[in-house]
């Protein structure tokens, strides 16, 4: 029988991403398509999804409650790297020519051992048990589910205003020193927790959607902006006497970029998130979250000029040169520039850089835009004033740098730093052409660190440390620990700093990742990233001894991962 994709249904938001194209059983056609999946259902006395079956040519038999949890699974942990349509992007592609070829036994192994390119070790780490790994191995043999689009009609209809602007807070209501507070993903949680960076105490818990990508400040930095993976916005108003949500919008189906307008003139005026799926972003109300233009991003690689119809929008950044929003497109390599001067004309230049574009942040000017085409092995630069590409920069294999980390070199001037997920190097980009026009936009110093598998880059305008995580890096000692290099003495080597081991929260995977600084530069935080459950915590480094100064535990810091300092994610301080 033919498959078709029902209609996709809102559901909790724990399972809302995940929910794409479920499939419904339709009359047999005449002539069978064999390239079709299929569905096979009998009577039974046990429940209807665990009777029918889904089969794909070439893959093994999977029942629909098996199909229906492996979806779940798939887009939770995989989608984000793999693609909804598994075409490939920071992660490998997994189309069913491609997995059915390696085998339900090397598929197996590579769940469960990952890879030094940044492939998590899914089963070694207990992230999935020995019955998951196979059902995943299975799942990845199928032919993957088509997601239904996403409209105006459907983001209204799930856009609410909590509180309206007019009966918010004149002034702050609360005592938190917000320059110094910290939005904390709850990742498994569906929440983020507000730490006071003063007391290192919970100031409050938040309900958000799945899996939390980024936390961005208004121009303003009283409001909060939060973006789960499920695609849905919490706008939330840190004046009012507990923080908490006054707008919600669920954009799509799948997301990781909100952010909002901060040229003179326009300050909090719009708001902007892209989608992994549907591929598109969507502009709106800085006060209010109403959608108001929707672009989609579908259309010809920079490379091979072929159409892809899978091209997610990752990093966004809002330009302080122009009234734009800066856009990355990941499968086609474009990078966008959206003016919002005028939505009803739309003035939207696209810059050809390369694939797969992914994450990435200012240089310390405030007028390059650094970002990651992470399979090309560059990282593009825009100038944001002038409007155009500067370079495109050879560097190691995946960067992936976060939104980087800014410094002066002792030799060669003001560097721009990202880490890698393939390779264990470091390398430091200079971005002063004027000063030190030799080394602008050049890979000037490469630093060797602990191994592939790094997330996250951080250093701070007053610090002298420059700490790189390996989160995703297969072996434990590595993925627990992080390096830190003395920017003033690059050729040192690295010091490793034993943070989950600091931590003492018990077994797990305890993946430490995405160093944070505080307001004053003098602290740098830690997530100890666990199983949904096991003991997880944030731990907090004094900069200047490297020395442990506190743990973080409760037990409501449920899968903690990103950290974003008030003042510096507002301030773009990295």
């Amino acid at each position: 029988m033919r498959v078709t994709n029902k209609l996709f249904q809102p559901l909790a938001l724990a399972v809302a991403v995940a929910s794409f194209g479920a499939l419904t059983a339709h009359a047999a056609p005449k002539d069978p398509d064999p390239s079709s999946t299929a569905y096979e259902g009998a009577p039974s006395a046990v429940e209807p999804e665990s009777a029918r079956i889904v089969r794909s040519p070439g893959a093994p038999d999977l029942t629909d409650a098996e199909f229906e949890k492996a979806k779940q699974i798939y887009f939770q942990r995989c989608a984000g790297c793999h693609g909804v349509l598994r075409k490939g992007a920071t992660g490998k592609p997994l189309t069913p020519d491609i997995t059915q070829e390696r085998g339900i036994d090397y598929l197996k192994a590579f769940i469960t051992y990952g890879s030094p390119a940044g492939m998590p070790n899914w089963g070694t780490s207990g992230d999935l048990s020995e019955d998951e790994v196979e059902l995943m191995a299975k799942y990845v043999m199928h032919e993957p589910p088509q997601p239904p689009e996403y409209s105006l009609a459907d983001m209204k209809a799930t856009w609410e205003v909590i509180v309206p602007p007019e009966k918010r807070p004149k002034k702050q209501l609360n005592d938190l020193n917000l320059k110094n507070v910290f939005s904390v993903t709850l990742r498994d949680a569906g929440q983020i927790a507000l730490i006071d960076g003063d007391t290192h105490e919970i100031a409050k818990i938040i309900d958000t959607g799945y899996a939390v990508h980024i936390s961005r400040m208004s121009a303003s930095g009283r409001y909060l902006f939060v973006i789960g993976r499920d695609a849905l916005i919490n706008m939330v108003d840190l004046w009012m006497e507990e923080p908490d949500t006054v707008a919600k919008i669920k954009v799509g189906m799948e997301a990781r970029s909100v952010e909002t307008s901060k040229y003179k003139g326009y300050e909090d005026k719009f708001a902007i998130a892209g989608t992994y799926w549907p591929p598109q972003f969507v502009i709106m109300d800085g006060e209010t979250l109403e959608p108001k233009k929707i672009v989609g991003t579908r259309g010809m690689t920079v490379d091979t000029q072929e159409y892809h119809p899978e091209p997610r929008v990752a990093a966004i950044v809002a330009s302080h040169e122009n009234p734009e929003f800066i856009v990355n497109v990941k499968e086609t390599g474009k990078i966008m520039l959206v003016n919002y001067e005028d939505l009803d004309n739309m003035d939207i230049t696209s810059i050809d850089a390369a694939r797969f574009l992914h994450d990435g942040g200012w240089d310390s000017s405030m007028r390059y835009f650094m970002t990651a085409a992470n399979q090309s092995n560059k990282i593009a630069v825009v100038d944001s004033k002038d409007r155009n590409l500067e370079a495109l920069v050879d560097v190691g294999k995946i960067p992936h740098p976060g939104r980087g980390a800014n410094f002066v070199d002792p030799e060669f001037g003001p560097v721009w730093a990202t880490s890698h997920l393939g390779d264990q190097t470091i390398q430091l980009i200079g971005t002063d052409p004027e000063g030190h026009p030799d080394s602008a936009w050049k890979v000037v110093r490469t630093l060797d660190g602990q191994g592939g598998g790094s997330l996250f880059i951080k250093t701070h305008p007053k610090s002298e440390n420059l700490y790189v995580d390996t989160a995703l890096n297969p072996a434990e000692a590595v993925s627990q620990s992080v390096a830190v290099f003395d920017v003033n003495n690059l050729d040192a080597g690295y010091e490793v700093l034993p943070i989950a081991e600091w931590a003492d929260v018990g077994e797990g995977p305890k993946r430490v990742v995405q160093p944070e600084y505080n307001l004053a530069g003098d602290e740098v935080w830690f997530s100890v990233w666990n199983a949904k459950d096991q003991k997880s915590a944030i731990v907090v480094v004094d900069d200047k001894t490297r020395k442990l100064k506190k743990v973080i535990k409760d037990e409501r810091l449920v899968t903690p991962t990103g950290k974003f300092n008030v003042y510096n994610t507002q301030h773009d301080v990295y």
